[in-house]
């Protein structure tokens, strides 16, 4: 359990490293989360490593909603002033999301039925 935090911690801080010097044009925790996954798929890090640490994280997953949720009710007249333009921006990416992931699972589709017509 230490040892999965250990990791965890360990690629979050380097994410938030390499972020600083690209003036955090991409979040430091998503960097940091690709670089596990990188660790991960290429066997640096054990996965049992970090499965205990990362399943009692995703069990409390509510508890890291909190604070957004207070920054949303603080912000409220901020947003309310913005909603069309939220609203919009939600529809669309989700719209955007749905075609892409559509579009590369059909491909996965038809890369798998040719594999499999193959054997």
């Amino acid at each position: 359990m230490i040892k999965g935090l250990f990791y965890i911690l360990l690629f979050y801080f380097l994410g938030e490293f390499c972020s600083i010097f690209i003036n955090g044009f991409i979040p430091g925790s998503v960097i940091g989360m690709i670089l596990l996954f990188l660790s991960l798929f290429f066997k640096l890090v054990h996965p049992n490593s970090v499965k205990d640490t990362a399943t009692i994280i995703t069990k409390n997953m509510a508890v890291f909603f909190v604070p957004p949720a207070v920054g949303l009710m603080a912000y409220t007249e901020l947003i309310s002033q913005s909603i069309w333009a939220i609203s919009l921006a939600i529809i669309i990416s989700t719209v955007l999301t749905i075609i892409v992931v559509a579009v590369i699972q059909e491909s996965f589709e038809k890369n798998r039925q040719k594999t499999s017509t193959k054997k």
